[in-house]
């Protein structure tokens, strides 16, 4: 296994943009300024509240893992982004009514000041949304361009020594794997023939990657997620990792899966509907949208499950979700699910969960430990796909060659002793055979 060598220092300060400054930005940037002034806690976040054990469990050693691995402060990120809306980012934070009255007053004036760059942006492929802040290009490669000058800019800008870019926007169309993204050189090409296989976020990655500036896909959008970029990362030295960050009922899934699986419990079926208003709620209602987003969430318990392997207990699962646009619930969406299993001589039960969760609320400390991971892995010299993130995702990256891991729990023992290898700490098994020798 290859050996990391000496993890650069966080020297200066650490660059975010945002792709998108809606409900999940906002709520991010805004609970970046309420912790960093110790005006709230960020529960959610492993960067930030996580420990992780090293050695033996009769060693004692969990420290925090901001105290273990060099992780930038918080003091020391500076935001900027991208929006097909002129709005400051306390304007849409205000609209996006994700906050509570004494929080949007707290960050007001640290908000305002945060102004979005004209977005690269065509409702072909986001089709509920229609964009005035948007940038004009000859070709979707000119557009690129300009999305590469921004970035230029903002780092000359806001003297910022590392920067990282996130996917924080809209659900784009359903694509298929297509030729032009075979290598850099087809996927070039395709950017300046105005190739309808070339989406918008794609122009976004390329330009990151490109700039030599990590990326990571909080949508199911394909995106970065194809042979041409994931090649690109590996010559420009670049990490990634995407799609669609795993927030609500997907978050369910991947915790009580494993939990039906590891006691062999059978299933028959598993029934998911949500409700949701925001913004992205509305741009699921477009079936060419809700289709990108169906893939992501129906194939979650195909791989923990494995059905080829159990064919008696998870060979003839109906599996079905749905996503209803409802405005009265704003970002506030429920998610019911009906789970049909069965256990000891095929009797037969039932599980239903109602979950009223928060949507922007748990999406915005996957987002500050994106952004802290990927300029952590940066600064060792790891590139390419980030398996080791998939925790945080619905639809995670790995080689084309593997299946994506989905169990939760492994996701995370995943993560940490990733962790513990860049720092060169045993990594830790479990086993424990050796406290009974």
């Amino acid at each position: 296994m290859r050996r990391l060598s000496a993890i650069a220092p966080p020297k200066g300060k650490l660059g975010v943009l945002t792709v998108g400054m809606g409900a999940v930005a906002t709520t991010f940037m805004a609970g970046v300024d309420l912790v960093r002034r110790k005006k709230a806690q960020p529960v959610g976040s492993l960067t930030q509240m996580g420990t992780i054990r090293l050695g033996k469990r009769t060693d004692g050693r969990s420290p925090s893992i901001q105290d273990f691995v060099p992780l930038e402060k918080l003091e020391n990120i500076v935001f900027g982004g991208w929006d097909i809306f002129p709005d400051t980012a306390y304007e849409a934070a205000k609209n996006a009514a994700v906050l509570g009255p004494d929080h949007l007053a707290e960050v007001k004036k640290f908000l305002s000041k945060i102004r979005p760059m004209k977005a690269a942006f065509d409702q072909n492929y986001v089709k509920k949304l229609t964009g005035t802040h948007v940038k004009k290009g000859r070709t979707k490669y000119d557009l690129a361009l300009l999305i590469k000058d921004d970035i230029k800019n903002f780092q000359k800008k806001t003297r910022v020594s590392r920067t990282v870019v996130i996917w924080c926007g809209s659900t784009e169309i359903f694509l298929k794997p297509h030729a032009v993204y075979a290598t850099p050189e087809t996927f070039v090409a395709a950017m300046k023939a105005n190739h309808a296989a070339i989406a918008p976020s794609m122009l976004y990655a390329w330009a990151a990657i490109t700039s030599g500036v990590p990326f990571a896909n909080g949508a199911p959008n394909l995106t970065v997620d194809v042979p041409a970029l994931t090649e690109l990362a590996r010559q420009h030295g670049v990490p990634i990792c995407g799609k669609d960050f795993k927030t609500g009922q997907t978050l369910m899934k991947t915790i009580l899966a494993p939990g039906f699986k590891a006691r062999l419990l059978g299933m028959n079926g598993w029934f998911s509907t949500n409700i949701l208003g925001n913004r992205d709620g509305e741009v699921l209602d477009d079936p060419e949208s809700f289709k990108t987003k169906e893939e992501s969430k129906l194939g979650v318990l195909e791989y923990i499950l494995q059905p080829k392997l159990y064919p008696d207990l998870y060979g003839k699962i109906h599996h079905k979700v749905r996503i209803n646009y409802y405005p009265p619930r704003g970002d506030n969406k429920e998610g019911w699910d009906n789970i049909d299993i069965f256990g000891w001589l095929g009797y037969p039960m039932q599980i239903k969960v109602d979950f009223l969760c928060r949507d922007s609320i748990l999406a915005a400390p996957i987002v500050l430990d994106l952004v802290l991971f990927l300029d952590l892995a940066k600064r060792a010299g790891m590139r390419g796909i980030q398996e080791w993130l998939s925790f945080y995702f619905k639809s995670p990256m790995c080689a084309p060659e593997l299946y994506p891991e989905h169990d939760l729990f492994i996701q995370s023992m995943k993560l940490k002793n990733t962790l513990r290898w860049m720092m060169g700490e045993d990594l830790i098994t479990h086993l424990g055979q050796e406290y009974y020798d």
